[in-house]
């Protein structure tokens, strides 16, 4: 007689990477640049204030986010924003108040990514957002997370400002490397063979996290364009207005998505015997 396995399902904490998911990634990006801007100069807190009351109210919600026993969008999505907005600050403060060239804090967070990585694979032996269901695996894709904030705002400062690139044209290049990786990815896909289905996931991971920390500078370079005055290369919009755009687009789509649940990875049954 066959003995069943006996196991219990495993509920990813993260959603599917669909069209949803990079949307509002973009979208989240760029209210963490203009959120970040209102708060301490339109609202005249100072950035040092704002990376403190955003980052205890991240460190809140990222609390929920950890008590959750499986993906919920409103929380997941929130923690979200409120990495991008510290993420931004954690780079601002660094080059604002304390005068760190942009060159050297994007190779100060490329190395610190790159350790994270270094880490959680060593670790866990595997990069993959699919397998999201353990505290461990989640404290390492928060960690990853808020450097790939950090150094994508790093980087498309460092483009569009410093190289003085501009806005629109930033975004054109960041947006144009995202379309090479998927181009890639998808053409190296086709290319592999049944046998090497395992190299494929691998391309895949590498292809998502890429993709993830440059769309940090799409997103960004999106909102000072759409936020800040013409003389500075922008369309004028400002931050209040540009937040509350992006915001409410946010809000609708999360909406839509805790009441189709189209991004929900399925549950990973395992072995407990």
């Amino acid at each position: 007689m066959t003995i069943p396995s006996v196991g219990r399902q495993l509920l990813n904490k993260v959603p599917e990477v669909t069209i949803f998911f990079w949307i509002i990634k973009i979208l989240c990006t760029t209210v963490g640049e203009t959120a970040s801007d209102f708060l301490s100069t339109t609202l005249n807190l100072g950035l040092t204030i704002t990376t403190i009351i955003t980052s205890v109210v991240l460190i809140v919600v990222l609390f929920f986010q950890f008590r959750a026993k499986k993906y919920v969008p409103a929380i997941y999505w929130l923690a979200v924003v409120l990495i991008s907005v510290v993420g931004t600050q954690i780079t601002d403060n660094l080059v604002d108040n304390f005068g760190v060239a942009l060159q050297t804090t994007t190779i100060i967070f490329s190395i610190a990514l790159a350790l994270t990585f270094a880490v959680w694979y060593a670790s866990e032996k595997t990069l993959s957002i699919h397998s999201i269901f353990t505290t461990k695996r989640e404290a390492f894709y928060w960690l990853a997370i808020l450097f790939t904030f950090a150094l994508g705002t790093s980087a498309g400062d460092l483009v569009a400002e410093q190289l003085n690139v501009g806005y629109l044209l930033s975004a054109g290049i960041f947006a144009g490397l995202i379309a090479i990786v998927t181009i890639v990815y998808f053409g190296a896909k086709r290319m592999l063979t049944a046998g090497h289905r395992r190299q494929s996931g691998t391309y895949a991971v590498l292809a998502f996290w890429i993709a993830y920390i440059l769309t940090r500078p799409l997103g960004a370079s999106i909102g000072d364009y759409l936020s800040q005055t013409g003389g500075d290369g922008g369309l004028g919009l400002g931050t209040t207005l540009t937040s509350l755009i992006f915001l409410a687009a946010i809000l609708f789509l999360v909406i839509y998505l805790s009441l189709t649940r189209k991004d929900e990875i399925p549950a990973v049954a395992i072995d407990t015997r």
